[in-house]
């Protein structure tokens, strides 16, 4: 009869330090509704320009809230297929306010009021600051597009809007708590 007292306060001192346990954060995710993970590009995501005639529509993109800790947001589009040796980077944001976890469809448009108040367009490969769509060399194999949210533990990244894509991309990794990414393809 001791052995079966000692056995249920046990389970019951092992279920309760559970139950006091704080619940698991829920992992960070990216997505969008117009781009499957791995799926094609639309014609709204492709460059207008470079032989490309696509609408040049930075996507919606949606988020989780990042880990505990977060205080800002940085987003990247990379091309890491571009024949140059380095990759191509589509689209560099930072300083996305810890709040927000969504960015609507056109919002890669240089002074856009869909970017959020204090968030930063970084120069692209494209030489300019802004959303740049996908526009792979014409019998290319499908180049992929990797889309990443990093959760940052600053509050902001103290660089001008024309630091380069890799300076920027340095900056990020340096505060970095958790990514989230998807990739999606495209050629021509």
């Amino acid at each position: 009869m001791k052995l079966l007292s000692t056995l249920a306060f046990a389970s019951f001192a092992a279920l309760a330090s559970l139950a006091a346990m704080p619940a698991a954060a829920a992992p960070f995710k990216l997505s969008s509704p117009t781009i499957k993970p791995n799926g094609r590009l639309p014609i709204e995501q492709v460059f207008n320009d470079f032989g490309c005639s696509g609408k040049n529509q930075s996507p919606e993109l949606i988020w989780t809230a990042g880990p505990k800790g977060t205080k800002s947001y940085a987003l990247t589009v990379y091309d890491p297929d571009a024949p140059t040796g380095s990759g191509w980077w589509h689209w560099v944001v930072f300083n996305i306010p810890a709040d927000v976890t969504k960015l609507p469809a056109g919002a890669g448009t240089v002074n856009n009021p869909l970017m959020p108040a204090g968030a930063v367009q970084g120069r692209t490969d494209f030489g300019v600051a802004g959303f740049g769509g996908a526009c792979p060399p014409e019998g290319d194999k499908p180049h992929r597009y990797i889309f990443t949210v990093h959760a940052l533990k600053t509050a902001s990244i103290d660089l001008p809007p024309e630091a380069s894509a890799a300076l920027v991309g340095f900056m990020i990794h340096g505060s970095v708590l958790a990514k989230a990414t998807f990739t999606a393809k495209y050629s021509r």
